[in-house]
């Protein structure tokens, strides 16, 4: 239990920090995920305070939450650009490589960093790691014709599962499924694996995430932040 508070006061510290790089009358990109929610919570309190800004959510959690706190959430469709985006990752490494997708809503992520001017990723101390792949990729995938995806997957010499939520089938944001591979070992290319997968029809989208952070901010335990 201490450990778990500890660990919950460091995703608190990275959160509450990256409301510092927040403007006036920016539009601001909600990521998703434990660590986002403390951002967004820093958010609720800094518009308390006075801080005007337009929110575009990764999800419908994320969304939830914000409005519950009064922060006006629209469509990227009602935007041109996104000023920044803060949002959390599941691993990250020094090259600022990252997997993320932990709560399933990796596609509408990536596209809310690739929409932004500037990408702040958030984390606990415990998600930064020599390589990446030691944590599951996600990978989301059409239903229609899935159990074929998974097998073309597999061909590559991969084995995965799928994500369930209460013995069902999760499913994501965008209506499709979830398929959570594990790596014995991390893998030498991220990149190219990247592309492997994502040239099988049926893939969406993977939960590797190139060239789109430009600061990290990372919590430790003893509530300390550092930037990367």
């Amino acid at each position: 239990m201490l450990q778990l508070m500890t660990l919950d006061l460091a995703k608190k510290a990275a959160g509450y920090k990256a409301v510092e790089h927040i403007k006036n009358n920016m539009i601001v990109g909600l990521g998703t995920g434990s660590t986002a929610a403390y951002f967004i919570e820093a958010l609720i309190l800094a518009c308390k305070k006075g801080l005007q800004i337009t929110a575009v959510a990764s999800s419908e959690k994320s969304q939830k939450l914000a409005l519950l706190g009064g922060i006006k959430v629209v469509d990227l469709n009602e935007v041109s650009h996104i000023d920044i985006t803060v949002d959390g990752a599941d691993e990250i490494d020094a090259q600022k490589r990252m997997i993320k997708g932990g709560g399933g809503a990796h596609v509408r992520e990536k596209i809310l960093a690739s929409a932004s001017t500037k990408v702040i990723i958030i984390i606990d101390e415990t998600k930064f790691s020599s390589s990446i792949g030691t944590v599951k990729l996600p990978i989301e995938i059409l239903p229609y014709g899935s159990k074929i995806t998974q097998k073309k997957i597999e061909n590559l010499g991969f084995q995965g599962k799928w994500r369930t939520t209460q013995d069902k089938p999760f499913i994501s944001d965008n209506g499709n499924l979830i398929l959570d591979l594990h790596f014995p070992i991390p893998p030498s290319s991220p990149e190219n694996l990247h592309l492997q997968l994502k040239n099988i029809p049926g893939v969406v989208e993977t939960g590797f995430f190139f060239h789109l952070a430009h600061t990290v901010i990372i919590g430790h335990k003893d509530g300390s932040t550092r930037i990367l």
